[in-house]
């Protein structure tokens, strides 16, 4: 029964065509290396692996040969053969592509260039691609060259391998940065172009990152500066992930200037002389960079002259040599100095600038008191406002000078212990002064321009450099001037006579009145006592109405002093400006030039010049008088208002009066009071007396 089990098993053509496929499988070699002995090709694997350059196409067509076709009662003895030459093959087979690892370097050889890729050949059971572009036509490789590539994928959805000939000269290249990286060395790149928070350094083909921080020690204000300059870096982040890097050019300048600080502060002494670089500019002053030293040059030590900032002696970056002037060893603190390096301008300055001698200069300052002129560098001197012009009323230099101007000056004196030198303008022409009182003589009139106003007068220029006052009280003999510009404008020629000159204090008083005979003898007469004239209004003040009587520019003044403020408001009501009325002279004082006028006074007279003339007129019967009715509505109207104010005098007696009796009857009232409790203290007294006697 097992001899028919086992004959069926053999004659069924499933197990055969399972054994035929198994062979088609395994066998997969060489036939010379199907040949070799298993123990010796094992052995062929403890030496040092090679990388394959077996002919694959030829491999393939013998391991077809090798497969054998058997009949079902060959098949177990053929399997049980066979066996051990098929795991010798396997073995064989795998060696063949065990060192292929994806995403590494490897090694193959050009077998085929087309159009679009390069084939090569990397001992893998396919050929890998690589794409033309990857290649520049210079160095296009041949066919049969052995080139390093990186296998980037094994197979992709076409079973196609891919190769890239750039990732591999990446790769090459981050190697060695990363060399760089862990050896702590230094490495050199080219800054290429500024981006947001730095600058992208080309390191050996791949872009790493600056930081705008670590590019230099001092303070940069011009990045764009650095662009396609070398310098050797140092990688202080390296990221292998994302295959970013990250260099630092600070660290090595610090390390540097640490170095160079420590020789240096151990070395410096005062009086020293140093080169060094400008790093900064304050409004204080100038830092300057010895080398790994930072020290002050002050804004008062950059020059003998008269520097306003700093800016305007040095630049950024300038190389200048300066001198030690302090050191502070405890702080570390270095006083640099740049004029010290010049001799002291005020040396022997009066053999330059001797007294009496014309120098010229620049304007470097302009005050209230003067200005200021730089003669040199370092040696300024001052011209004060009284040594500007011998005539001219100057309130400040301003008026003739600006700061720049170029100006000849006259030396007055020099003190060169307290480094001051007094100038002259004025002094480069002769004093008009010396010969002002025989050109003019005081009584003499003269021609004038009037130049300015002030609220006490008026100046005149009697001609150019010469100028004299006409106070406000010598502009008219007749009218009370306030200002002068009621009577003078800018620009008026005007004739004025010599009152009085002072050749100390240099002034020349004019008058503009005195130029005409007095008037007031004639007014005296004309506007006598009493006498009648018209006005006009010009003027209504509290104190009183001020008119410009007819045919003159005489004024007279209706008095309101006399009356209370209710009265006053209620007289100006009744005059307007321009008005014209009818006054009468009541006084008249030629010293003070004063006339007083009435209104009122005019009018009665009038009045009763009307009633004069009527009553000459009239022809009188017996006792009888006809008296015209506007006299009489005149006469009723005065009379009415002379009863109104009757009344007002009598209302205020009776006021007066009445508030005296009441405070008569408050006062009689408090005495009562006082009288009532002294006699009840009285009665108290008593009584206690009586209870004593009892």
């Amino acid at each position: 029964m097992a001899e028919a089990e086992t004959t069926d098993t053999a004659e069924t053509p499933e197990p055969a065509k399972t054994t035929k496929k198994v062979v088609k499988v395994k066998a997969r070699t060489a036939e010379s290396t199907a040949s070799k002995p298993v123990t010796e090709a094992r052995a062929a694997d403890a030496t040092p692996k090679k990388h394959p350059s077996i002919d694959k196409r030829a491999a393939m067509n013998d391991i077809f040969n090798q497969i054998k076709t058997v009949k079902p009662g060959q098949l177990a003895e053929t399997v049980a053969e066979e066996s051990e030459e098929v795991k010798d093959l396997s073995f064989l087979l795998d060696r063949t592509i065990a060192d292929i690892t994806p995403r590494t370097l490897v090694e193959g050889r050009v077998i085929s260039i087309g159009d679009r890729e390069v084939l090569v050949d990397i001992g893998f059971k396919s050929e890998g691609l690589v794409s033309r572009e990857e290649f520049k036509e210079s160095g296009l490789p041949k066919i049969g060259d052995k080139i390093e590539l990186f296998l980037d994928t094994l197979e992709d959805d076409q079973g196609q391998t891919i190769l890239s000939k750039r990732k591999a000269d990446f790769m090459r290249v981050w190697t060695k940065i990363k060399d760089v990286y862990d050896t702590n060395t230094l490495i050199n790149g080219t800054i290429t172009r500024r981006i947001k928070g730095g600058m992208i350094v080309n390191v050996m083909g791949i872009d790493s990152f600056l930081p705008g921080s670590q590019l230099d020690v001092r303070p940069i204000h011009d990045f764009d500066a650095y662009i396609g300059k070398s310098y050797d870096f140092k990688i202080v982040k390296l990221n292998e992930t994302r295959k970013n890097i990250v260099l630092s050019r600070k660290d090595l300048l610090e390390e540097k200037l640490q170095k160079q600080r420590a020789e240096l502060l151990k070395n410096i002494e005062v009086g020293q002389i140093l080169d060094g670089r400008v790093k900064n500019i304050t409004d204080f002053g100038v830092f300057v960079d010895l080398g790994g030293v930072d020290g002050l040059l002050h804004i008062t030590d950059l020059s003998w002259g008269r520097v306003n900032h700093p800016s305007e002696v040095v630049d950024m970056d300038d190389e200048i040599t300066v001198k030690v002037i302090d050191y502070d060893e405890e702080k570390q603190r270095v006083s640099l100095g740049l004029k010290q390096l010049q001799p002291h301008p005020w040396e022997h300055v009066e053999e330059r600038y001797p007294i009496g001698s014309t120098v010229k200069g620049k304007v470097v300052s302009i005050t209230n008191y003067g200005i200021f002129v730089e003669l040199e560098e370092g040696v300024e001197g001052l011209v004060h406002i009284s040594e500007i012009s011998w005539t001219q009323h100057i309130k400040h230099p301003s008026e003739i000078y600006t700061v720049g101007d170029l100006i000849e000056t006259s030396v007055l004196s020099i003190s060169p212990n307290e480094r001051k030198i007094s100038l002259g303008v004025k002094q480069l022409k002769p004093d008009p002064w010396s010969i002002i009182e025989d050109n003019y003589i005081v009584g003499t009139v003269h021609n004038g321009v009037v130049k300015n106003l002030t609220q006490f007068g008026a100046f005149v220029e009697l001609e150019e450099g010469i100028e004299g006052l006409i106070h406000i009280s010598d502009l008219s003999w007749t009218r009370k001037v306030r200002h002068p510009k009621e009577s003078l404008k800018r620009g008026d020629e005007v004739e004025v006579r010599i009152l009085d000159i002072s050749l100390d204090q240099r002034k020349i008083s004019l008058g503009l009145k005195q130029a005409e005979d007095d008037p007031w003898p004639l007014i005296e007469q004309e506007f006598a006592v009493n006498s009648s004239h018209k006005g006009k209004v010009i003027k209504l003040l509290d104190k009183g109405i001020i008119l410009e009587l007819e045919g003159t520019d005489v004024e007279g003044l209706i008095p309101l002093a006399t009356f209370n403020k209710k009265d006053r408001k209620t007289i100006l009501e009744k005059f307007e400006l321009d008005q014209e009325v009818e006054v009468k002279v009541i006084e008249i004082d030629p010293s003070d030039k004063k006339i007083l006028v009435s209104h009122e006074a005019a009018i009665k007279d009038k009045e009763r010049a009307v009633i004069d003339e009527y009553l000459r007129g009239q022809k009188t019967d017996g006792n009888k008088l006809d008296i015209p009715d506007a006299v009489v509505a005149k006469i009723k109207e005065a009379a009415e208002v002379e009863v109104e104010k009757k009344k007002d005098a009598v209302a205020k007696k009776r006021a007066k009066a009445k508030a005296e009796a009441e405070a008569d009857a408050e006062a009689a009232a408090d005495e009562a009071a006082d009288d009532v409790e002294e006699s009840s203290d009285d009665d108290a007294n008593e009584n206690e007396q009586d209870a004593d006697e009892k």
